[in-house]
């Protein structure tokens, strides 16, 4: 269940606060080689499982762009902020692949509010950071410092 906000300006005294975690997911093959259908990224060690098993990894693996695409998927499961008549993706601050992602592991984000402020034009920028845990590893498979706006308040 996300954190909600109930108002953009809820976030402007939000920073330092943990928004919890999303539930796990299994990163699949059949999804690897989607992404690399709609990027046009084929490299081996995403899309050919017997040539992986001879890679680096010993296995294929996510593409890290994959990995911080999910974010996206993973933000409103982190949070919600209710009194706006839009929300946007404004951009990364901040982006590390510290680990790869296997085929078949499954992945979650977590979510920490860095700081919030108001634009001149009264809407409101937070930024998260998503940190994207790979199950059963110490070391995260991407830290994301993510930038979203939140505009034209209603009601």
């Amino acid at each position: 269940m996300p954190t909600i906000f109930e108002t953009p300006a809820a976030l402007l005294t939000a920073a330092g606060q943990k928004l919890g975690a999303t539930d796990w997911l299994e990163i699949t093959q059949q999804r690897v080689n989607q992404f690399a259908d709609t990027t046009g990224d084929r490299q081996w060690i995403h899309i050919d499982p017997e040539r992986a098993r001879e890679g680096p990894f010993g296995a294929t693996i996510a593409h890290g762009y994959l990995t911080l695409a999910l974010a996206n998927l993973f933000l409103p499961q982190l949070m919600e902020v209710r009194g706006t008549s839009m929300g946007l993706n404004y951009g990364l601050d901040r982006v590390r692949f510290p680990a790869p992602v296997p085929v078949g592991a499954r992945i979650r984000g977590t979510g920490e509010v860095i700081e919030a402020r108001q634009l001149d034009d009264g809407a409101v920028q937070v930024k998260v950071r998503v940190t994207v845990e790979l199950e059963g590893h110490a070391r995260p498979a991407c830290v994301a410092d993510t930038l979203s706006r939140f505009l034209g308040a209603v009601g």
